[in-house]
């Protein structure tokens, strides 16, 4: 297997000791830290490191799935990200990320599925490009959403089914707010996330997505698509009085950012055909100040 796999910057040809391999999972979530900002503002400093090998795991898997060049080059490289997950889970982990995961994983008892999930969720982008009902989008964010949530869960002591339900919802809601965001993103590298079976209810076709042709019908869907969201995100808000207030402030601060993402597509007639909505980065500074704030306000 190793002489036929792709290539790819994430392999390894060498052993890594375990402070290495910590080290190796900080570069790497230091490096998206414009993305990992929020995620480890309010994370306790003894959390950190695992926050980081977490991080690690996921932007790889990420990585593999969305930048290889074609399912296939992805589809044997998540095939060895899998494998090395099983030596991960059978003891002797290979791979530095797994080497410093094996120690977070024993640590909070973190199972094997939420990681193999996400992998999943990764394959079936490469084949999988229209959902026909919301019904089978939502299972697909099962696989490539929620499982973020569940693993933040467990590093955070949490693993009831209730918290990991709320924590469900609020991932995908993130999630759909950022394909409403991104139908025409999402177009151009051939993927329609509207299910189809809402597209042929309101009268719109893949060729006014195409042609960037907005519609009233078009308008009529998205408001319709963005109001589910809206109610998943009040579900997942649910989560944060069962939580440390640490955590409740970064679940608030996605929800927010997510929220604000659904009302600035509303804003603009729910026109993201011809224009894509985006939070300006005063506006993203004020919702951070906002639930810091508020954090200082309840914890005084």
């Amino acid at each position: 297997m190793t002489t036929t796999l792709p290539d790819s910057p994430y392999r390894v040809d060498r052993a890594y000791s375990l402070t290495e391999a910590r080290d190796y999972c900080a570069r790497l979530a230091k490096s998206h830290y414009e993305n990992f900002l929020v995620a480890s503002l309010f994370v306790p400093g003894h959390l950190k490191q695992h926050f980081y090998n977490v991080y690690a795991y996921c932007r790889i898997s990420d990585d593999l799935g969305d930048e290889s060049g074609g399912p296939e080059k992805a589809l044997p490289l998540l095939d060895w990200w899998e494998s090395e997950l099983d030596a991960c889970y059978a003891g002797a982990p290979q791979h530095p990320v797994f080497v410093a995961l094996a120690e977070t994983n024993a640590r909070f008892g973190i199972p094997r599925e939420p990681y193999a999930d996400l992998l999943r969720a990764f394959r079936q982008d490469q084949t999988v490009t229209r959902y026909p009902t919301y019904a089978q989008l939502l299972g697909y964010c099962r696989y490539s959403a929620n499982p973020v949530g569940r693993l933040v869960l467990y590093l955070c002591g949490y693993s009831d089914p209730e918290r990991q339900g709320y924590a469900d919802a609020t991932c995908t809601a993130l999630q759909l707010a950022n394909f409403w965001q991104d139908v025409a993103r999402d177009y151009a590298i051939g993927r329609i996330y509207l299910p189809l079976e809402d597209m042929a209810r309101f009268g719109v076709s893949e060729e006014d997505i195409a042609g960037s042709r907005f519609t009233p019908a078009f308008a009529q869907l998205l408001q319709f698509e963005c109001e589910r969201a809206k109610a998943l995100f009040a579900e997942g808000l649910k989560l944060c009085p069962l939580v440390d207030r640490r955590i409740r402030l970064d679940i608030e601060m996605f929800s927010r950012g997510g929220q604000e993402i659904l009302r600035r597509i509303e804003a603009q007639g729910y026109d993201v055909l011809t224009r894509r909505p985006t939070i300006p980065k005063k506006r993203q500074l004020a919702i951070l100040a906002g639930r810091l704030l508020a954090g200082l306000f309840r914890s005084s």
